[in-house]
């Protein structure tokens, strides 16, 4: 996919408002600019649905699933009908509520079915991954990992599945992904976007309130932008 013009990428905003206003007051988004999300918009900060809506009004954003919108799905509307135990949960409810899915499902719940539906329909029609090309470089954008995206139809295990590091990347192109905390590939107080071979990691703990920031990276200069808190 060519872009007309500037192309950022974020992940794992994961419901902190703060942090992403903050990313978005510094990057000055414009019309002809594309702002690709890379999945995990909620859960862990309250304002999950929130945002997610407000990315969804945006006409030059587009997104990833993320494992988190995932866990959501997998409760709410792919498998609501699951048997439940004695608290009125399914396994997949419990799964999503020890990954931080609580402070979520206490909003979604509240709101009117039509427009949980809404946004159930729209997280179901999300791309796994995206290629992009800026300045003739070719990027492969994913939440997770997996060695050949293209080759895999598991969204589970593309959305939850953790890069090393180490892998080898498609020929002739850098993967850039989130999920996956760039402290587990380099030490840096505050964390930091990683640059690894042809692989990017821009997933800098925006879940987290220690140590964490959130990150978007310009692909047109590779010029990083970052949270103040």
């Amino acid at each position: 996919m060519l872009n007309t013009g500037s192309t950022y990428v974020m992940s794992d905003i994961h419901g902190n408002t703060e942090r992403f206003d903050s990313v978005m007051q510094k990057i000055q988004l414009q019309p002809e600019d594309t702002l690709y999300v890379l999945g995990d918009v909620i859960d862990r900060y309250p304002d999950g649905i929130r945002l997610l809506r407000k990315l969804m009004a945006m006409p030059n954003v587009r997104m990833l699933l993320g494992n988190h919108e995932f866990m959501m799905l997998d409760a709410l509307y792919y498998n609501d009908d699951c048997p439940k135990d004695w608290w009125g949960q399914n396994k997949y409810l419990r799964l999503w509520y020890a990954n931080g899915g609580g402070i979520t499902h206490s909003y979604i719940k509240h709101i009117h079915k039509t427009l949980r539906l809404e946004i159930f329909r729209y997280l179901h029609a999300l791309p796994l991954n995206i290629e992009v090309v800026v300045n003739k470089n070719q990027y492969l954008l994913i939440h997770g990992g997996i060695d050949n995206p293209a080759e895999c139809s598991d969204t589970k295990e593309i959305v939850w599945t953790r890069l090393r590091g180490y892998e080898t990347m498609p020929e002739g192109k850098t993967v850039v992904f989130g999920h996956t905390p760039t402290s587990h590939y380099q030490e840096a107080v505050p964390m930091k976007i990683w640059h690894g071979n042809r692989m990017i990691g821009v997933d800098c703990g925006s879940g987290y309130p220690e140590r964490g920031r959130l990150a978007c990276l310009r692909l047109d200069d590779m010029r990083e932008f970052y949270s103040d808190t």
